[in-house]
């Protein structure tokens, strides 16, 4: 009998200390939206021409839906009062998968659509995404790779870099909504 209140207050106590250590989030979460058009709701394609985007893997600086700034070449440190609705990669991935359909009129399918033949696959790493306080500039670097058709893989590296007046929570969005969708451009027009 004594146990079940045990597992009451140690239950409340995990869920207090959920988040950022128990820290409480900022106000406003931060999100990225596509500069590109929406694309179609519907489109038809031959398989060979649809393209799955995959989550990037990510650094381990990026494993936090905090924004990190560089201070130095070894360190890092996290901005205070911003925060990601989600870590960066499955975010960057959407990004990805709607600026590639919006700009090249591909069909792009969700790696969870696992029913279908994917097409080709773009996978990659995000090696940076976030503020570099020495150069004051919102960073995006993404390692990409695709395969071009069943003996070949191309790799390719995309590195956006927006100036920055502060590093605060005001200036990160927007910089580094502008740097993501940059690589992105870019990106789309690479797998073309």
């Amino acid at each position: 009998m004594t146990i079940r209140p045990f597992l009451v207050a140690a239950a409340a106590a995990t869920l207090a200390g959920c988040g950022l250590g128990g820290a409480k989030p900022p106000p406003t979460l931060m999100r990225l939206s596509p500069a590109a058009e929406p694309a179609a709701s519907s489109r038809t394609a031959p398989t060979a021409q649809a393209i799955t985007v995959s989550i990037p893997a990510m650094v381990e600086e990026l494993n936090t839906p905090r924004v990190p700034v560089r201070t130095a070449d070894t360190e890092v440190t996290y901005l205070k009062n911003a925060q990601w609705v989600d870590v960066p990669a499955p975010l960057f991935a959407r990004l990805l998968s709607d600026t590639i359909a919006a700009r090249t009129g591909r069909v792009v399918l969700d790696p969870r659509q696992f029913a279908f033949d994917p097409g080709q696959r773009l996978t990659g790493t995000l090696r940076a995404f976030g503020l570099d306080a020495e150069r004051m500039e919102a960073v995006v670097v993404y390692d990409a790779a695709i395969a071009r058709g069943p003996d070949a893989v191309e790799t390719r590296r995309f590195e956006a870099r927006v100036p920055v007046t502060a590093i605060d929570a005001a200036s990160a969005p927007v910089a580094l909504n502008s740097a993501a969708n940059r690589v992105a451009e870019e990106v789309a027009t690479w797998v073309g």
